[in-house]
C-alpha cells in the first residue's frame, strides 16, 4: 500500500483503470491518503467477519479496521473507502453481524421468528470486538421482542437505542387458527426488508 499525493478526479479516474482504489486513513496522529488493490480491498468488503488490517505504509506499520465503503451506482465496484487506525488504548465503535441462536418458544407455537436489525453498534476497545453478536431467542414468546436495552455483552457497550427492536417473535395465520395469543392478530408488519424464518 502506498500514500496518494494526488486525488483530484482525473487522477481518481486513472488509479480506477489500473484497478487500484483511493483508501483514506482516518484516526491516527494525521489523516493518510492511501491506493490499494481492488482485489486485495474487496477481500475486506465482501464478508460478513470483521477483520483486523495490518498495513504497511511505505514501512511503516498501522493497524486499522474498515469503516465505509462507497460503490459505483450502476457497476457496484468500489470506488472508495475509509479505514480507522486503532490503538490499545482509545475505543472505537463498530458494526457487528448479529447471529440468532436456538429455536424461539414462539416458532414452535406457528409464529415466524424476524430478524429487524442485522448488525449492532458496539463501542470497545477494537482486540475485544467479537466477530459477531450471539442471541439465544429459544425463549422468545408469540407475540414478544427482543430489544437492545435487554441485550449485554462482556467488555462491549451497545450504542444503538435502548428501545430499538433487535428479533421478535409474530403471528402466522397458523397461529391465528391455533387461536394462540389473537391480541397479538393486530400487529402491522415492519420493515420489509426484515427477515422471516417460520413453522410453516
Amino acid at each position: 500500500m502506498r500514500q496518494a499525493d494526488q486525488l483530484g478526479k482525473k487522477a481518481t479516474k486513472a488509479l480506477r483503470r489500473e484497478e487500484l482504489v483511493p483508501v483514506v486513513l482516518y484516526g491516527g496522529s494525521e489523516t493518510k491518503h492511501l491506493v490499494v488493490k481492488a482485489d486485495d480491498l474487496n477481500k475486506l468488503i465482501y464478508t460478513p467477519e470483521i477483520y483486523l488490517i495490518e498495513l504497511d505504509v511505505e514501512g511503516k506499520q498501522h493497524k486499522a479496521v474498515l469503516k465505509d465503503v462507497q460503490f459505483h451506482p450502476v457497476s457496484d465496484k468500489t470506488l472508495h473507502a475509509d479505514l480507522y487506525e486503532v490503538s490499545e488504548e482509545k475505543p472505537i465503535v463498530m458494526r457487528v453481524p448479529v447471529i440468532l441462536e436456538g429455536h424461539a418458544i414462539g416458532v414452535r407455537a406457528g409464529g415466524k421468528l424476524v430478524r429487524e436489525k442485522r448488525t449492532l453498534r458496539v463501542r470497545a476497545i477494537y482486540d475485544k470486538i467479537p466477530e459477531n453478536l450471539v442471541i439465544d431467542v429459544n425463549n422468545l414468546k408469540l407475540g414478544k421482542t427482543i430489544q437492545v436495552h435487554e441485550l449485554s455483552f462482556e467488555g462491549l457497550e451497545l450504542v444503538d437505542a435502548p428501545q430499538a427492536v433487535v428479533c421478535g417473535v409474530k403471528l402466522t395465520r397458523a397461529a391465528r387458527g391455533k387461536g394462540v395469543a389473537d391480541a397479538a392478530g393486530d400487529e402491522s408488519e415492519e420493515h420489509g426488508d426484515s427477515e422471516e424464518q417460520s413453522n410453516e
